[in-house]
């Protein structure tokens, strides 16, 4: 009974329902957009980051990320990455191998970070030779050539087919040097990173370090981000007693995975204003209804409707309109999210995150960018529409009777 008379008082002032709807209706909207606009471009950042540089999950000796050392390294990683490469989710495994050295050119010289990487695989897992942007990317074969990043080419005063004096510390503890030509200029986008990157062909760099067959990391690439976790679960109970640390992304991109969750929480933050006006906006429609219908109020407890009956009257109508709102708001949000989410949106400028360049930002469609709108509008109006059905249920009969 309460709901048929709930349903035509909504309609019988239609305007007022139409204001109120809108508003819940707007809210639902810009919050699911928000959410959907956020989350689609947290995941982008993120996986664009992972999946071409570090890798969402790295697997190294033990220890190795807490205090990286020359020492530190794993044997026999072809067999590991024959073993991970059948775990569910691995889309790429690719090793790598780490030192530092001194690189020098005539009377210029440099501390460096030695890269060495299997180029064929490498450039299939985070598309390195896609970033030389001078020059050539290696050959299948070593061949003593090495790849630049563009900020120390620039600290060196180098050029494609310049002869580099590389000096690093071996593992057997001699005196690790050799001559490179520069083959390539490598341009990840990263700066900081560009100014000590020197990349070395695998073999190359095995054979300077005196690491044959030995290498320092295991980057895992996945089919999904939202597989990671569970990928690196397989690949811990695949690897168990091998005294090897597997670790995601989260674990040694701390720093990356921190300024990710600043920007998530922004997000919380605009979704709480959102709220905050729906709230006023609903607040301020219901209590004007319930301040015009006050004489009608007054009939209805004259008639010997208990005030508990006028009060959930209101707040029937209230969530009728606010489902109404939050139904219509989903088949809109869904595709404006569907359309940016496939399109995206064409940025002014392309701008470079952590080494990585974007030019259109894209939404994403899934089912948070839904119920947390909705519960949120629901709960919100339910919660502003206490005070004006506590108002209409105390209101005196024969006051309100004189009220026109």
């Amino acid at each position: 009974m309460m709901f048929k008379i709930a349903l035509r008082n909504i309609f019988r002032r239609k305007r007022r329902s139409i204001i109120t709807m809108l508003t819940m209706f707007v809210g639902f909207v810009l919050a699911a957009i928000s959410i959907g606009w956020s989350d689609g471009t947290y995941n982008n950042i993120i996986d664009s980051f992972t999946r071409n540089r570090l890798g969402h999950i790295q697997i190294h000796s033990q220890g190795y990320l807490d205090k990286p050392s020359l020492y530190k390294n794993i044997e026999n990683y072809d067999s590991l990455r024959n073993v991970i490469a059948d775990i569910a989710g691995v889309e790429f495994t690719t090793p790598r191998l780490f030192a530092s050295g001194l690189a020098s050119l005539n009377d210029k010289s440099a501390g460096v970070r030695i890269i060495g990487v299997d180029p064929e695989i490498e450039s299939r897992a985070t598309h390195l030779d896609r970033k030389v942007a001078e020059g050539r990317y290696f050959s299948a074969q070593p061949s003593n050539k090495a790849l630049l990043g563009r900020g120390l080419a620039k600290i060196l005063k180098a050029s494609v087919g310049d002869t580099i004096v590389i000096i690093s510390q071996a593992a057997d503890g001699s005196i690790a040097n050799d001559l490179y030509a520069v083959f390539g200029i490598v341009e990840s986008g990263d700066k900081m990173e560009d100014r000590a990157s020197f990349y070395l062909h695998l073999e190359d760099a095995q054979q300077l370090l005196v690491l044959q067959n030995r290498i320092h990391e295991i980057a895992v690439i996945c089919d999904n981000l939202a597989d990671v976790p569970q990928t690196s679960a397989g690949i811990e109970e695949a690897l168990n007693d091998s005294g090897l640390d597997v670790a995601t992304w989260k674990e040694f991109a701390k720093s990356f995975y921190r300024a990710m969750r600043a920007d998530k929480e922004g997000m919380w933050i605009m979704l709480v204003v959102i709220l905050i006006m729906v709230a006023v906006g609903v607040l301020n429609t219901v209590l004007m209804s319930v301040l015009e219908r006050t004489h009608e109020y007054g009939v209805l407890r004259a008639l010997g409707t208990a005030p508990g009956q006028v009060f959930r009257l209101v707040i029937i109508e209230v969530l009728i309109i606010a489902v109404a709102g939050v139904i219509i708001g989903c088949g809109l949000s869904y595709l404006i999210n569907d359309a940016l989410s496939a399109h995206g949106v064409p940025l002014p400028e392309t701008f470079t995150y952590g080494g990585v360049e974007f030019k259109r930002m894209y939404t994403e469609v899934n089912l948070r960018s839904f119920y947390i709108p909705a519960l949120s509008v629901v709960v919100s109006a339910f919660l502003v529409s206490i005070f004006p059905a506590v108002k209409a249920a105390r209101i005196p009969p024969a006051q309100a009777m004189r009220s026109v």
